[in-house]
């Protein structure tokens, strides 16, 4: 389930990983944002011209190898598959699908979710939209529960109502709020319960946990467009811009 990679979007998305500005959160360290922090209370140094080039050169090899992993799972996936009974937006066979593999603890996928419900907006038609769950549970405590909450939520058509409101508050993620959320939604209690405790919720997150790690996935938010690996932080210009080449690029191998 890939497309080719306009040679000027691999560049671009490249560019982006390479730029020093991601933002996200990884259960191997802490997020950028803290490593910044960390960074800048330390006294300020200079790298050596010849060390910052080695380590761009690893950045570079780093990201290069993660595509070929995700060439590689991808290709022995269809569309069914890959997507399976993951919340989606947009139409199933749409030209373009996006993947966010995302934990409703991280504050970067909140600012992603925002970004990501404009992109939809502005495209309806063109973009199956698919979320991935996929709980940093080493570092954020409440992520597998709300995610099964969210899946419960799921199971009565209102997953997006749902992510909406675990993204909003997450200040508030806890067994009383996923209640009151539910209840505020106007979901079937009983069956909410019974569904977020159930092994099938636990079940649909531990596949989507594979998916990413198959795919060389180490933080949220992730997102993969067509089988091109878009680094958390990048903004939704880029989103769009990936859009028009991917559509460009298909245009022109049908000519």
């Amino acid at each position: 389930m890939i497309s080719k990679q306009p040679v000027a979007l691999l560049a671009l998305a490249l560019s982006i990983a390479l730029s020093g500005t991601l933002l996200g959160c990884s259960d191997s360290s802490t997020s950028t944002a803290a490593k910044s922090a960390v960074d800048s209370a330390a006294e300020p140094t200079q790298a050596p011209p010849e060390e910052s080039a080695e380590a761009e050169k690893a950045a570079r090899a780093d990201w290069e190898a993660q595509m070929q992993q995700i060439q590689s799972v991808l290709k022995s996936m269809d569309r069914d598959q890959l997507v399976g009974d993951s919340a989606t937006k947009g139409p199933r066979d749409a030209e373009i699908v996006l993947l966010k593999f995302s934990d409703f603890q991280c504050p970067y996928c909140a600012i992603a979710a925002a970004d990501m419900k404009t992109f939809t907006q502005n495209h309806p038609d063109d973009v199956l939209y698919v979320y991935k769950q996929f709980p940093l549970v080493n570092i954020h405590d409440q992520a597998l529960p709300a995610a099964k909450a969210a899946w419960a939520a799921g199971q009565q058509d209102q997953f997006w109502l749902y992510h909406d409101g675990l993204f909003a508050y997450q200040d508030k993620l806890s067994e009383d709020y996923y209640v009151e959320l539910a209840k505020q939604i106007g979901l079937d209690m009983e069956k909410f319960e019974r569904d977020r405790n159930s092994p099938a919720a636990q079940a649909t997150i531990d596949k989507d946990v594979e998916l990413a790690q198959a795919l060389g996935i180490r933080g949220t938010p992730t997102f993969i467009m067509n089988g091109l690996l878009i680094p958390g932080g990048a903004p939704l210009a880029f989103f769009e811009e990936a859009v028009s080449r991917f559509k460009a690029s298909t245009a022109a191998q049908q000519q």
